[in-house]
């Protein structure tokens, strides 16, 4: 049995499978398997998130699958309509909206708030010392961290000004993930411990 994550990016193929398994597999009877789909970007993945989870869905191998998961981060995304502006707006609306169009039982919506390098900045002792010492007080709410200066543009300026280098997404991104305590991000983001609690009563109720 495993969950299909469609995912929009290469850190989440590498890395984010591995993390919610983490947390997932010891409370199971069972290891629960992941499948991570990368859709090179969050456009493509809103364009062909309804096709790609109905496919899953309808398609053969649908016994074997506990639930199709959608993995978005709320920040990045022009989808939202007028006037729907705050974080918990947006979270509700775009979670309801992906829900209902694809409208299968086993499909549920999740979002990163507001970029998965929040879940980094829950454990900021894996960051390089140099960037430690720097991060602002802000990241000690990871999910608070805004849209006018979301987690990966404060890490990239941080590890600018700090290591003379860009924050690499796909390289210091799956090292740190590597490195973080699911247990630990989960006490600071609510979003993520939310998706994981749902995540393991669906594996529980798929029997593992």
């Amino acid at each position: 049995m495993r969950f299909v994550l469609l995912a929009e990016g290469d850190t989440e193929k590498q890395a984010i499978g591995d993390f919610l398994k983490r947390w997932l597999d010891p409370q199971l009877s069972e290891p629960v398997g992941m499948k991570v789909v990368n859709f090179k970007g969050n456009a493509q993945l809103v364009r062909k998130i309804v096709a790609k989870g109905r496919d899953y869905l309808d398609g053969p191998d649908a016994s074997e699958i506990v639930a199709v998961i959608g993995l978005l981060d709320l920040y990045g995304l022009d989808i939202y309509p007028a006037g729907c502006t705050s974080v918990q707006d947006r979270f509700h609306w775009a979670v309801q909206h992906f829900e209902e169009q694809v409208n299968r039982p086993k499909f549920r919506m999740f979002f990163a708030v507001h970029e998965f390098e929040a879940w980094i900045l829950s454990q900021p002792d894996i960051l390089p010392r140099s960037v430690l010492d720097v991060l602002p007080s802000s990241a000690e709410q990871p999910e608070v961290v805004d849209f006018n200066r979301p987690p990966a543009r404060l890490l990239n300026e941080l590890y600018r000004s700090q290591t003379g280098k860009s924050y690499k997404k796909t390289t210091y991104g799956k090292q740190l993930f590597g490195r973080l305590d699911p247990a630990v991000a989960v006490q600071k983001c609510p979003h993520l411990k939310s998706m994981l609690e749902e995540m393991l009563q669906l594996a529980k109720e798929a029997g593992l």
